[in-house]
This record gives C-alpha cells, structure tokens and sequence, in this order.
C-alpha cells in the first residue's frame, strides 16, 4: 500500500517519473544527517526539455507556474529516490530556491515559483511550508524558463 505522501500524488493525477542523470559534475541528491538536498531540476518531461524560452515574452505567469510544478515534480522524483522509494521518511520541506529565466522587465517571479511552492503544499500539507527564494535571472541551462533546488528535512 503506497504512503500518504504517494496517495497525495496519487489523487493529484501525479506519477513520479524517471529521474533525470546529472548534465555536468554533480550529483543530484545529498544526504546530511537529516537532510536532503536536491540539486536544482527544470522542466523536463520523458527526456526532454517541455519549456524553453523566457517569462515575459515567451511565457505567460500561469505558463510558468506549469513549469515551476513540473520541476518541482522532478524535484519529488529525485527525493524520493534518494530515499529508497519512502516519501513517507519525509517530515518537511525546508527550502525551494526558484531561478526565473525572464525579460528584464519581468516582475513576478514569487508567483512563477508558487507553482513549485504550491505543489510541495499539496503533497506533505502543512509540512510542505517552506522558506524560499524567488530570483530572475538573464539565462538558465538550455534555455528553460525555471529551475527550483530543494532541502528537505528527513528521518
């Protein structure tokens, strides 16, 4: 029987996907103690990037909204990886840290990255609640418009 977390996605219409293998030197998931941190993921889907371009021109709030939930989904599948299958081992969420890939007169980088925020609320509830940072940025790898990074507390 899946855990709570598992039947949250569930519900959601969410099935964690493969994870993605890391694109430089780096690994994408590290313990500390009870800690876990999650190397920043993007909007990647089946292999391949689902959003490239900026917000502001390329993509509308709500567009960007739907590729901050997708890396927070990759961010899932990668946590839940490190934990062995247990997204039940989870007690919190600590932190997102959100990098917006936008025009220079893009002002709402808090609302793109609520689509990472919101989905971390959805799955863990109350536990979901976490400190963040929302930051444009000029470019991100590839040309996606999002990357989000996590830090989750563990038992």
């Amino acid at each position: 029987m899946a855990g709570k977390f598992e039947q949250n996605l569930a519900r959601l219409g969410i099935s964690l996907p493969a994870t993605a293998a890391p694109a430089a030197n780096y690994v994408p998931a590290r313990r500390l103690g009870n800690q876990v941190y999650i190397s920043g993921q993007v909007p990647s889907e089946a292999g391949k990037d689902k959003y490239t371009g900026k917000l502001g021109s390329d993509y509308s709030v709500e567009e960007g909204q739907a590729a901050a939930r997708l890396c927070a989904v990759n961010i899932l599948a990668q946590l839940k990886q490190a934990l062995d299958g247990d997204l039940d081992r989870v007690v919190g969420v600590i932190r997102l840290g959100g990098f917006v890939n936008a025009e220079p007169d893009f002002k709402d980088h808090p609302k793109v990255i609520n689509g990472a925020s919101d989905l971390m609320v959805e799955v863990f509830g109350e536990a979901g609640r976490h400190a963040r940072a929302a930051v444009g940025c000029y470019s991100l790898p590839r040309n996606v418009p999002v990357e989000v990074d996590a830090i989750f507390e563990v038992n």
